[in-house]
């Protein structure tokens, strides 16, 4: 298991790659031991460099023979433009058991397959939360990784991030992709928009930030809480004829916040879409 023996090789240690690598290293979760952790990056970004120097972990523009020799998991964080050509020339160099973890959005099993023919590959999709392991993962495996051991493997580099869940039908993961690897990016997008409206109503910038980010993780904590489902929670926040009704009122007229939101789910999935054609 990768948790256990060799090499575990990050491939493209961009912010994905380094807020995975970062809920790996955390002492708390003891999942992977800095001299387990390479990253095969020729320019890796400024997280990654920190996460190295703060660790010890080594960095490589490339995998030599010898280091490929001693991989027993490789994940592959690259560009989805660039992971044919990155994988390709590795399959020979790999032993035939390394486990291959993708998180390239929008590169199909198919595409990977043939960068790596014949070999067990998961593509997942874990999201930026997972840096501090309040992410979430979903993975969906090709035939020669559908194995409850192969399974096992991938959760354990997965699993620092946060919960991991599976599919059998990789269409679905363009959703996936759309809703959490591309969702943090809407929560952030909400959080601007009510500091700067609570800033337009006569709130310092500074108060205005602090109550909007207050506001949205501590709703966060509540919906992970166990105390009820979103509409639940919403119900519990919404007096009649009151102040939070008049405010869901403006958000929900005509189309409103929730068609704002389908068509943005379904924006980020369309072009999910695509980036896999592109990678055939």
């Amino acid at each position: 298991m990768p948790g256990t023996s060799g090499l575990v090789a990050l491939l493209g240690a961009g912010r994905m790659g380094s807020a995975l690598a970062a809920g790996w290293l955390k002492k708390s979760r003891n999942q992977i031991a800095p001299e387990r952790l390479i990253f095969v990056d020729p320019r890796p970004g400024e997280a990654a460099r920190a996460l190295a120097e703060r660790h010890g972990v080594r960095i490589a523009p490339a995998l030599d023979t010898a280091q490929a020799d001693q991989v027993s998991a490789l994940v592959a964080a690259v560009k989805p433009s660039m992971t044919g050509e990155v994988l390709a020339p590795l399959n020979a160099m790999l032993k035939p058991d390394v486990l291959v973890v993708s998180i390239a959005a929008g590169v199909p099993l198919r595409s990977l397959s043939r960068a790596l023919p014949g070999r067990a590959i998961v593509r997942a999709m874990p999201n930026t939360p997972g840096a501090i392991g309040k992410g979430i993962s979903v993975s969906v495996a090709n035939e020669a990784a559908d194995t409850p051991e192969i399974r096992q493997r991938a959760e354990q580099l997965l699993k620092p991030a946060g919960p991991v869940e599976w599919i059998e039908d990789e269409r679905l993961m363009d959703v996936v992709t759309a809703v959490s690897g591309s969702g943090p990016a809407y929560v952030f997008l909400f959080t601007e928009a009510l500091a700067a409206a609570a800033e337009a109503e006569g709130l310092t910038r500074e108060l205005a930030q602090e109550l909007a980010i207050r506001t949205v993780a501590g709703s966060g904590a509540l919906l992970t809480s166990g105390m009820g489902d979103p509409a639940e929670l919403r119900r519990m926040v919404t007096s009649p004829n009151g102040t939070t009704q008049a405010g869901l009122d403006a958000l929900m007229g005509g189309s409103g916040l929730p068609g704002l939101i389908r068509n943005a789910v379904a924006a980020a999935a369309r072009r999910s879409r695509q980036m896999g054609s592109d990678s055939l």
